[in-house]
């Protein structure tokens, strides 16, 4: 018997998960998955009903515990990250935070890169710790620095790779081992690399969280989350902490997310061929001071870049020599690159994280871990990357003159 070959990533993003339902009394069925637009569902008897609360699997109830068109989004899902089953949610840090009360329910440590989005710090930093759960923030690409922060009661090592705004990069596999080791669960933030840059399961990461707000449903309409991982994991999210606390994805975010990520594959390789050649012009740019991309030579992780992840992303951190006001001379100066905190949109984004998405975080910290005034974060969109350089150019020549 010979074993059935592995499906594409354009293949699955398009037909993973899809079911069709049955065709009404005029012959034919919907092409695309339906959106089911209701909060609950009915049934013929109060036996089948009582069933349905009792056992989830034999039918849908009511949308806040399930829903035929978040069902097929989350197959799709799963598929995606080659995880067990995946858990849609109402934005990423509903993602995030469902993740963590999940594997954090009896309590414990938690062990974090000190490089993340502002929000999850905040969570770890403040929210956690009003509930007697302390985080240790470590730099986490030194795998030894992770080690040494693990104590007896540590349940949770939660990571980003690359890292929002630095791009610093973690080792996957050596991370996972370690945890495991431990048996500390792994969570990591795959936003910014997407299933089509790297899948964290496949070196052994347990749960892998998204924004679908970004990369996932990519034209900047929805807001959506994701959690990935194992099925028993995955049910206990849903039936405990996702339910409870309401992070419930609408069905039309769902239903626009699922249209999405048709596209994503296709999507996200110009993302990445665009955001090379940006890259590589703004290294070379007089008042750029450094650029952090994957892709790139200079990148001091560049080749566990190439070993872990499949494409570099579309996310690209700058340093200008003139620091904040050369940062806001810059973004004020940009004709067609939009200045717009979010990410992953077809549009070309830039923010400066300092006043922005990390402004939150308290300057001793943001000095410390490298957010400077300086810093500059671009999101490079699908426009013809000629007309993003040329737009780019003429800000940075004004910022020089």
């Amino acid at each position: 018997m010979t074993s059935q070959k592995k499906l594409g990533k354009a293949t699955q993003a398009i037909h993973a998960g899809e079911r069709h339902p049955p065709a009404t009394e005029k012959s034919g069925t919907p092409l695309l998955p339906p959106i089911y637009q209701n909060s609950t569902f009915r049934f013929t008897t109060a036996t089948e009903c009582a069933e349905a609360f009792q056992d989830e699997e034999s039918g849908y109830v009511y949308t806040r515990w399930g829903n035929p068109t978040q069902e097929v989004l989350e197959k799709k899902l799963a598929v995606l990250e080659a995880g067990e089953a995946a858990l849609a949610t109402a934005s990423g840090m509903g993602a995030v935070s469902i993740a963590l009360l999940t594997a954090l329910s009896d309590g414990g440590h938690v062990v974090a890169m000190e490089n993340l989005y502002s929000a999850t710090f905040q969570i770890l930093n403040e929210d956690l710790r009003r509930f007697g759960i302390e985080t240790t923030f470590v730099d986490a690409t030194d795998p030894s620095q992770i080690e040494r922060a693990i104590r007896n009661d540590t349940k949770v090592l939660y990571l980003e790779s690359p890292t929002n705004p630095l791009l610093k990069l973690i080792d996957l596999r050596a991370s996972a081992e370690l945890a495991k080791a431990h048996s500390v669960t792994t969570i990591i933030d795959n936003t910014f690399a997407t299933p089509c840059g790297q899948q964290p399961i496949a070196f052994g990461i347990d749960v892998v969280v998204h924004s679908m707000t970004k990369y996932l449903s990519g034209t900047g309409a929805v807001i959506a989350g994701a959690i990935v991982g194992q099925k028993e994991f995955i049910t206990h999210a849903k039936t405990g902490a996702l339910r409870n606390f309401g992070a419930v994805i609408s069905p039309f975010n769902a239903w626009l997310t699922l249209h999405g990520i048709t596209t994503l594959p296709l999507r996200f390789a110009r993302h990445c061929e665009n955001a090379m050649h940006v890259a590589a012009f703004l290294e070379t740019h007089p008042a750029v001071a450094w650029v952090r991309y994957p892709g790139l030579l200079s990148h001091p992780q560049h080749e566990l870049a190439k070993h872990q992840m499949e494409a570099f992303g579309g996310m690209i951190t700058l340093e200008l020599k003139d620091g904040r006001a050369a940062g806001e001379h810059l973004v004020n100066r940009l004709q067609r690159c939009a200045l717009a905190v979010s990410l992953g949109d077809v549009r070309t984004l830039i923010c400066h994280p300092a006043s922005t998405t990390h402004s939150h975080v308290p300057a001793e910290i943001r000095q410390q871990i490298g957010i400077t005034d300086g810093l500059v974060r671009i999101s490079v969109g699908l426009e013809d990357v000629e007309d993003i350089i040329a737009d780019l150019k003429q800000a940075l020549e004004s910022c020089a003159s």
